[in-house]
């Protein structure tokens, strides 16, 4: 099956928390805290994978997870940062942000590309020991790893692309100039997935030629297989048009030029600028008044036409030429530029951190604030230094004074995510 769309869920691994842990050792009176730092969470890496043609993989698993970074331990020991967790994708793979639609990576060259990066670990009592609070019975947890939805879109690396109606010989041809087997037979949509061939050109030279199936009239809206597969056409540096010069099927070659094009604008207006050279196949069966006619039609839009017959081979070596000669004077295939973050999506994400809700259920306030989880794991609720410091992180995340404007009163109950205590000034 080919699969060239798929929607994932990536989430690079958190770090590790900081430990809370004073010096044992026989002989050492009062040796002090010695808290490692947790280790760094593991990053989620894309690489490009050859092996690999299609994006089925994703279809039976959606969710990939990094390793978490251990946590520190006694004696100032930091823990074991995680391993990056690898993703292997086909080449020509374009990753966005399945939330705002933005380019993340492009999937092209063999550059590994870090999509999620783990969160750093907390740091150990250690670092929070003053001359006024020698016995800090608290740590900082480890940073949450980031966490995406992203869409993986394939958009095959090919230099030339084959577009046409379906059954006009784009599968004939690419069969007789390249190594590839595409299925052939005389009805519709043979062709069900695109088909790479390499075409040789000289013993040191070659290029990538993609037969993209489907095209019909309404494409770009949907109709046909032609929405499916459209995107493998924009990277393409070069069309071939081909068309049936000989009008077996009762269609007007002209007519399907132009219901080609008109397709290839409305799905990108980039591919109606991108550089044709027409393929008049089956020109063994057409007449000459048929052939003239669509020579002089094309020749007048300053497009490149050449008469062959994919089935005889005829004519087929000097197309082959023409496009060769013509992709020497083309820029190399499109890859995409990663799109930067917007300010406001910055903006949403560096307050999501803080971001806390609170209700009133008979008397209770229920506060929801997730990321406040971590920080309760290191609190030591008998330990006056240790909620001294979760009482100031209260503070300057807003949630005292949040409550103190909903009017709660000295002794009403608190719920902090399953965490219940008394309110005090």
């Amino acid at each position: 099956m080919f699969v060239d769309k798929a929607k994932i869920k990536i989430k690079a691994g958190d770090g590790g928390d900081g430990a809370v842990s004073f010096h044992r050792e026989k002989y050492v009176a009062a040796g002090g805290p010695d808290g490692g730092d947790g280790g760094r969470g593991g990053d989620v890496v894309f690489q490009v994978d050859d092996n690999f043609s299609t994006l089925i993989d994703f279809r039976y698993k959606r969710k990939y997870v990094a390793e978490r970074g251990q946590n520190g331990s006694s004696r100032n020991c930091t823990g074991r940062s995680a391993p990056p967790l690898i993703v292997k994708v086909p080449r020509g793979t374009v990753i966005r942000d399945a939330k705002t639609g933005r380019i993340m990576a492009d999937m092209s060259s063999d550059e590994p590309k870090v999509l999620a990066k783990g969160g750093a670990g907390g740091k150990g009592n250690v670092h929070f020991a003053t001359s006024t609070r020698q016995i800090p019975r608290f740590a900082k947890p480890g940073f949450m790893g980031e966490e995406f939805e992203v869409t993986l879109e394939l958009k095959l690396l090919a230099d030339v692309g084959l577009v046409g109606y379906p059954n006009v010989g784009k599968s004939t041809l690419i069969s007789v100039v390249s190594a590839a087997k595409p299925k052939i037979a005389n009805y519709h949509f043979t062709t069900l997935t695109p088909v790479l061939g390499v075409v040789r050109t000289d013993e040191e030279k070659s290029f990538v030629m993609a037969d993209i199936p489907g095209l019909i009239e309404g494409a770009g809206d949907g109709v046909g297989l032609g929405h499916e597969f459209l995107r493998h056409v924009e990277r393409c540096r070069l069309i071939v048009h081909v068309v049936d010069v000989s009008g077996i099927e009762g269609r007007n070659p002209c007519e399907d030029f132009e219901v080609i094009n008109a397709e290839l604008a409305k799905f990108n207006e980039e591919l109606s600028e991108r550089p044709q050279i027409v393929a008049a196949n089956k020109s063994d069966m057409a007449t000459e008044e048929q052939i003239e006619e669509l020579r002089q039609y094309i020749e007048e839009k300053g497009i490149p036409l050449f008469c062959i017959s994919a089935a005889t081979t005829k004519g087929t070596s000097e197309l082959i030429k023409k496009v060769s000669e013509v992709l020497d004077t083309l820029p190399p295939i499109k890859e995409y530029e990663p799109e930067p973050v917007p300010q406001a999506e910055l903006d949403d994400m560096a307050g999501a951190g803080k971001k806390f809700e609170i209700t009133v259920d008979d008397g209770v306030y229920y506060i929801e604030a997730h990321w406040i989880q971590p920080i309760m794991r290191t609190v030591d609720p008998d330990d006056y230094s240790s909620l001294q410091y979760f009482q100031r992180v209260l503070i300057n995340s807003g949630i005292i004074a949040k409550l103190e404007e909903m009017g709660i009163h000295e002794g009403d109950t608190v719920n902090l995510e399953g965490f219940e205590f008394d309110f005090v000034y």
